[in-house]
């Protein structure tokens, strides 16, 4: 008898039924783990089932191809502090001026050349980009002073034209790649190609070292600099030929706001998201149940 009053006390007090209810809750993050590895699962299969078409992984090749070019911005950032002896005061000037234009640019795209189509349009912008990223050469050279302008009057009006340009030829890669995001995924994939797009800058940068490591160009010798400009300007002309990658639905606007590019050609893609959404409705009979 005293056992048997002893058990149920022990019943009644707090954390008596704990085994259970501990079971229980083990049991339901189980569960929550299991569903969270489902949905990873289905996320990556319908990520592959678009990225392996033909029409979306050749322009994710282009997209790539279009930042990993080599820049110079670190050696003319010594050349700014060391040789010209800017302050930081201007420097910070000049990054302010340059958010402004970048502003000017989205909007100059979206007033002007939203239309025009997009192989034309990144085109025109590496032609464009290269012409006018040899006005740096001027500075370099000093015959920005023979023309009567001053170093930091000729560093601020080129920022601001190169980041208006600069902005505007970007523009026309992030609707690309808007339109390539085929329904069911359009998130997942749309981060994937910016992840693609920082790959190709970090890329472009450190191809851009290792050509500035190469023609000895450092923080005190600036002599080889004016090459290094020719050859990074030049470079920006290399993804020219592999235009050819974008198919011809990236020049036409999506019907109804849909995406003309993958509308009819994602079967693959389909298929995905078709499991995907089976697998949530199996989650979804799954969660009930747990919580019945």
């Amino acid at each position: 008898a005293p056992a048997a009053a002893a058990a149920g006390a022990k019943g009644l007090l707090p954390g008596g039924g704990g085994s259970s209810s501990s079971s229980s809750s083990l049991t339901v993050r189980q569960r929550a783990s299991q569903l969270l590895g489902e949905n990873v699962v289905a996320q990556g299969l319908s990520l592959w089932g678009a990225v392996r078409q033909r029409n979306i992984l050749l322009p994710t090749v282009f997209v790539f191809l279009w930042q990993a070019t080599p820049t110079a911005d670190t050696a003319m950032f010594y050349y700014y502090t060391n040789q010209l002896h800017f302050t930081p005061d201007f420097l910070g000037r000049v990054q302010l001026a340059g958010s402004v234009a970048r502003l000017a640019g989205v909007t100059l795209y979206n007033g002007v050349f939203k239309k025009v189509p997009l192989k034309r349009m990144l085109l025109w912008a590496m032609l464009l980009g290269a012409g006018l990223g040899s006005t740096q050469l001027l500075l370099v050279s000093g015959a920005n002073r023979a023309l009567g302008l001053s170093d930091e009057l000729f560093v601020l009006g080129d920022s601001v034209i190169l980041t208006v340009l600069g902005q505007v030829s970007f523009m026309p890669i992030l609707v690309l790649a808007a339109r390539l995001c085929p329904e069911g995924v359009e998130a997942t994939l749309f981060a994937t190609l910016m992840s693609i797009l920082n790959a190709g800058g970090f890329t472009g940068s450190a191809l851009g070292a290792g050509l500035t490591s190469l023609l000895g160009v450092t923080g005190s010798d600036f002599s080889n600099l004016f090459l290094l400009l020719v050859l990074c300007n030049a470079s920006t002309l290399l993804p020219a030929p592999f235009l050819w990658l974008l198919p011809p639905s990236v020049d036409q606007d999506p019907p109804d706001g849909a995406d003309s590019s993958c509308s009819s050609s994602t079967g693959g893609s389909g298929d995905a998201v078709s499991r995907q959404q089976q697998q949530q409705q199996h989650r979804k009979g799954a969660a009930a149940a747990a919580a019945a």
